[in-house]
């Protein structure tokens, strides 16, 4: 058997890869059920090697700590069974992840594209594990390297065309990936991806209004039976918070960030970025942070991931809950202690990062600074993206200028202006930071 592209499916049916098809259209555009397709990919051919790699990449990239036991049954079953040397290369890249090495499973995946750039789910996977690295250059370069062997009439087009816009943005080039971005949904209304992407170009370039209208124009595309949906509803409350509409931030989290139910950890870290930035400007969120904490509880032992760490902390803080706050330090020191990507992430990042959140909600602003300053220029070596890792500056401001520490104030919100000179947030900064040194 062969996809649509050509490439060889081996162990493949006519039904298995159909419904393969299926599930890997639907991750391009992260709706309906992939797992559920790939899991009628494999009960039709269970020596289908791409049928138990694309399922254990759902579970790998997930972040969650609870997956990894899925994504390694994955990768067993794959490694039984007998495929091509571009096959063998997304087994061996699985396994990679499944041992915590994400750095070289993006490798391998760079080395497939190389030889078969029309490998979508190559990319994809790619893509994804660029973005958990943080690594901004491959953001962009995995996918130029492959576009030139795409065309539009081509399945998945649009997905290469959204991955390469928010590769473009994540390297500061918004113009083409505004560009990109919109061709891709006007391709793929459904492509949340991609109307994600157009959503950090006009948020780094504090077009508030301008995000304001691009979410809210045909929110039902990429809102419906989407798993991004969340995050995208976080990008709208972002354009509120920065122009100080509390209300509609407010509003956005109990109606669909956190509405919803807690969901899955990525939506999770959504939650607590957003009530972190308006508790940073001491808006009373209530209870929210007490249920917030109580849905984080069950990763608080898992520091598996240290970019969701830090975000765990800020809502066990918040919510005032020691008990959680200890396991989850406990648990960063049996990962740095580790192997693995994340031993790295969480020694050179993640455990700075998370002890300054807390040192923050202690009341300890000099502590806040003297953990962040250090580490915030290497921030993205922990993963996210610019508009994600923002957090850090705007909890070390916050810190500065509560500390009283007119200098350091004075520079970072100077700083800020010049970045985002079009942000009523940073006009606030500045304000309140020339005060101190007056």
């Amino acid at each position: 058997m062969r996809d649509p592209l050509g490439l060889d499916l081996t162990g493949a049916n006519d039904a298995s890869a159909q419904d393969y098809a299926l599930g890997l259209r639907q991750l391009q555009c992260f709706t309906g059920d992939p797992v559920a397709a790939v899991d009628q990919a494999i009960a039709a051919s269970p020596g289908f090697v791409m049928g138990h790699v694309l399922k254990g990449y759902l579970f790998a990239l997930s972040t969650e700590s609870d997956a990894m036991a899925v994504a390694r049954a994955c990768h067993a079953a794959a490694a039984g069974l007998k495929g091509t040397t571009r096959e063998r290369a997304h087994v061996a890249a699985l396994g990679a992840l499944t041992e915590g090495s994400w750095n070289r499973a993006g490798q391998v995946l760079a080395a497939v594209s190389a030889d078969q750039p029309r490998d979508v789910l190559a990319l994809q996977a790619g893509h994804q594990i660029d973005f958990f690295t943080g690594n901004a250059l491959m953001l962009r370069d995995r996918l130029a390297r492959a576009l030139p062997a795409w065309d539009i009439l081509m399945p998945g087009y649009h997905a290469v065309l959204g991955m390469q816009a928010f590769g473009h943005e994540e390297m500061g080039d918004y113009g083409a990936a505004e560009r990109l971005g919109k061709r891709a949904v006007e391709l793929e209304p459904r492509d949340g991806w991609a109307q994600h992407a157009v959503a950090h170009v006009m948020e780094m370039q504090c077009r508030q209004r301008d995000g304001i209208a691009w979410m809210s124009g045909a929110p039902q595309a990429w809102a419906e039976d989407s798993f991004l949906k969340v995050h995208n509803w976080w990008h709208l409350a972002l354009f509120h918070y920065d122009l100080g509409q509390t209300k509609e931030v407010l509003d956005l989290y109990d109606r669909e960030i956190f509405g919803g139910g807690p969901g899955i950890v990525l939506n999770l870290v959504d939650a607590s970025a957003i009530l972190w930035r308006l508790w940073l400007g001491g808006v009373d969120a209530g209870d929210r942070w007490q249920t917030l904490a109580q849905a984080w509880a069950p990763q608080a032992g898992a520091a598996n991931y240290a970019f969701n760490d830090m975000h765990a902390m800020m809502a066990f803080v918040a919510a005032g809950r020691v008990d959680l706050v200890g396991r989850l330090l406990d648990a960063q020191d049996v990962a740095m202690a580790g192997a693995g990507d994340n031993a790295t992430f969480t020694r050179q990042i993640g455990n700075p990062l998370t002890r300054a959140m807390l040192a923050f909600g202690q009341g300890d602003y000099l502590e806040t600074v003297r953990l962040i300053l250090p580490v915030r220029a290497i921030a993205h070596r922990f993963g996210g993206s610019h508009a994600q890792r923002d957090v850090i500056d705007l909890t070390l401001i916050e810190a500065a200028i509560r500390a009283d520490d007119r200098r350091l104030a004075f520079a970072l919100t100077r700083e800020r202006a010049a970045r985002r000179p079009a942000s009523p947030l940073s006009a606030l900064f500045e304000k309140r930071a020339a005060s101190l040194v007056a």
